[in-house]
């Protein structure tokens, strides 16, 4: 009987399979076209091809890397939809990072209510 290691049992998805290209400009961004394959590596036409896009952004807090989904037909038709989708993508990190604040903001900090009278309560025992 095999010992369990408690590593976690990682498999790759064989009905799930891309080849992945990649094109960048060197200056802008990157958009990678992930093309669904069979498990011979011939393309499944039965699959819609993907694209997403990545940049980064400099900000006053350094460099702010953005990755998104592009809704595209082809390259061509990602290359146009790359500057609404990263405006798109900078605007939801936007939005996360003032839903963090606000969260981070509205936490209560609950004092010691039993007033040490329980153990480990906080106060010092000589």
């Amino acid at each position: 009987m095999a010992q369990d290691t408690g590593m976690p049992d990682i498999q790759l998805d064989s009905a799930g399979m891309y080849r992945e290209d990649i094109y960048t400009d060197r200056k802008a961004g990157t958009i990678r076209r992930l093309i669904p394959v069979l498990l011979d590596g011939s393309t499944d036409p039965k699959r819609a091809v993907l694209y997403s896009g990545q940049t980064q952004l400099l900000t006053p807090n350094g460099v702010l890397p953005l990755g998104f989904e592009i809704e595209a037909a082809s390259l061509e038709e990602a290359i146009a939809k790359f500057p609404g989708a990263v405006k798109d993508a900078l605007e939801q990190a936007i939005e996360e990072a003032r839903e963090f604040r606000r969260e981070t903001a509205s936490r209560i900090v609950v004092p010691d209510v039993a007033g040490g009278a329980l153990p480990g309560g906080g106060k010092i025992k000589l």
